[in-house]
């Protein structure tokens, strides 16, 4: 196997929502790929919500000992405008800059949190009979952590004139659906948020752009849903679920110093699921 190159040695990075799933595969890849780390969960032990880990800092130390980078764990809703400001101060105290933020944070669940049936899925899903609370609870954690992290770290990379932001978005998010109705509404927002964003910051180099996942397999999505079995079988066919470091490797690609010039993109890692433009 190719060693991994450890291109991004220097950069600091933030993955929000790397305390278990989807986020801590990039956030581990990133940090091979020499990245000193900031690791983010809502509670310092939304880990064990399907038995990942422990603890955020237990996720932090083995990314570090792993990868021999500095990492630090920082817990908050970024729903929460004075949260995700003390979390940055965090940040600040400890690396002095963010230079690859990588909002990862979000999943279709509802006001009752992840313990709840089908990995926290609301009960009526669909974009009538959803309830108000997982309404607002689905737009929030998808929609407005995205936004209110990329409005507090923008700044600082608009006066350095460098910077990456990639956010996550989703193959729902592309497409009309009739269950997760609330989720790919919200998913779409912020692919069209990233576009506005990404034209904003032209002028000061800082390039945005959105990996949208297709069916990936997290300890979360074995939970969430019922599984079909013929695509858990990774051999001669893109036919199947993606792997998570499929994902973290669309996010390197992206933050690479090769890259410079991609902005405002959202890059499908479905194995060709959707095959129109986005």
């Amino acid at each position: 196997m190719e060693a991994i190159q450890r291109h991004l040695s220097g950069k600091v990075v933030w993955v929000t929502g790397s305390s278990r799933g989807l986020g801590r595969a990039i956030a581990g890849h990133l940090a091979a790929c020499g990245a000193n780390l900031v690791v983010h969960g809502t509670h310092p032990t939304s880990t064990r919500a399907f038995g990942e880990a422990d603890s955020l800092q237990a996720v932090a130390d083995e990314i570090a000992a792993a990868s021999q980078v500095e990492t630090l764990a920082v817990s908050g809703n970024l729903a929460v405008e004075s949260e995700v400001e003390r979390m940055l101060g965090e940040i600040h105290a400890r690396f002095e800059r963010i230079d690859i933020l990588v909002n990862c944070a979000g999943g279709d669940i509802g006001a009752a949190g992840t313990s709840a049936p089908n990995a926290g899925k609301p009960a009526a899903n669909d974009a009538v009979g959803i309830s108000y609370q997982d309404l607002v609870t689905v737009l929030e954690r998808n929609l407005m952590t995205c936004i209110l992290t990329c409005r507090a770290v923008a700044p600082e990379m608009m006066a350095r004139h460098a910077g990456r932001i990639i956010n996550i978005g989703s193959i729902a998010g592309l497409v009309g659906v009739e269950q997760s109705a609330i989720y790919a509404t919200a998913k779409a927002a912020v692919h069209e948020y990233s576009r506005c964003l990404a034209a904003l910051l032209r002028p000061y180099n800082i390039a945005v752009n959105v990996i949208a996942p297709g069916d990936t397999v997290t300890q979360r999505f074995l939970h969430s849903r019922v599984i079909d079995e013929s695509k858990m079988i990774d051999d001669d066919t893109l036919i199947r679920y993606g792997q998570p470091i499929e994902v973290a490797h669309a996010v390197e690609f992206l933050v690479a110093d090769s890259t410079t010039y991609i902005s405002g993109q959202v890059l499908r890692v479905d194995g060709g699921k959707q095959a129109w433009p986005a």
